[in-house]
């Protein structure tokens, strides 16, 4: 993460990029996961998309790797900032009975880290008993202060029936506009289209 080699390559038609650690467990803790890392990029185009996955660039990740996931992405929906940007514009109309992957990412205020980190180990173990969320990670720019989440649901339902019927997310969210823990956030879902790799078993649109 300190040393991506992205940072001094120039990529065609690359408009946006993280790179980003993983906690421990299912990703929602403190304890960092030194095994597990996550990259993110916005291409203007697919085809761009695809000579970064066949790129030297990239290929300096996979060396090191044991095991990896690309997974393609078309965006649905996106509200919020990150790094002060709108790195997500919508490109595909929402289906609600295809796969849906969500992202959320926040900055949290210094002052209000200690109460937001309180309320994240109920809010994590809840979603391990979804059996529609195929997949969950805890991810981040830095520990602490800089957190996100990326999810794969099954559908658009499965998806809504944690994030607004569970009584834990739920209070999660109230709790979120009541104290306002952040100072930036964003909020993006996704189809997925594509994927290659072994790492993640993502169902594709």
């Amino acid at each position: 993460m300190g040393f991506p080699p992205l940072r001094n390559n120039t990529i065609p038609g690359l408009q946006f990029w993280k790179p980003l650690g993983t906690g421990g467990g299912n990703g929602f803790s403190l304890r960092p996961d030194f095994s597990t890392y996550g990259l993110i990029t916005v291409f203007e185009n697919e085809s761009q998309a695809e000579k970064f996955i066949s790129s030297t660039v990239l290929d300096r990740y996979l060396r090191t790797s044991d095991s990896y996931s690309h997974i393609h992405l078309h965006n649905i929906q996106a509200h919020g900032k990150w790094s002060g940007r709108e790195p997500f514009q919508k490109t595909v109309d929402h289906d609600p009975q295809k796969t849906v992957c969500v992202l959320t990412r926040a900055t949290i205020k210094p002052m209000m880290a200690l109460k937001f980190w309180k309320n994240v180990p109920y809010v994590s173990s809840e979603i391990e008993s979804y059996e529609d969320c195929l997949f969950s990670k805890g991810v981040g720019e830095w520990p602490v202060f800089m957190q996100a989440t990326f999810s794969v649901w099954k559908n658009t339902d499965a998806m809504k029936a944690y994030a607004y019927k569970n009584r834990g997310h739920h209070e999660m969210i109230k709790k979120t506009r009541e104290l306002g823990w952040y100072s930036e956030e964003l909020f993006a879902r996704f189809h997925p289209f594509k994927q290659s790799g072994d790492l993640i078993h993502v169902p594709q649109s």
